[in-house]
């Protein structure tokens, strides 16, 4: 009577071992366990490291020059449209 119960725990204790190591392993030899071993080696990640990060950086800054400069252009156009509609008023008349 106790050896079916043995045999029935051992087989549980097999499959189970088994479930781990399967999931271990496809997690090691999949797109995390690149990346770790990526990591651990000292390797750049996929997105580029610092040389990538700098140049997103100048990009940003131009980008946000470039905003500064269009911002100045438009308050300019617009001065000049409300210009030209107050010199095309002839004096004397009033907003109807």
């Amino acid at each position: 009577m106790g050896e079916p119960l043995i045999t029935r725990l051992l087989v549980e204790n097999l499959a189970t071992i088994l479930a781990i190591t399967g999931i271990l392993g496809f997690v090691a030899l999949g797109p995390i366990g690149r990346a770790l071993a990526r990591r651990i080696e000292g390797q750049p990640t996929g997105r580029g490291g610092v040389g990538d990060l700098e140049r997103r950086l100048m990009e940003l800054e131009h980008q946000v020059a470039r905003t500064a400069e269009l911002e100045e252009r438009l308050e300019f156009a617009e001065r000049m449209l409300l210009q030209g509609r107050e010199a095309g008023r002839l004096p004397g008349q009033g907003s109807s």
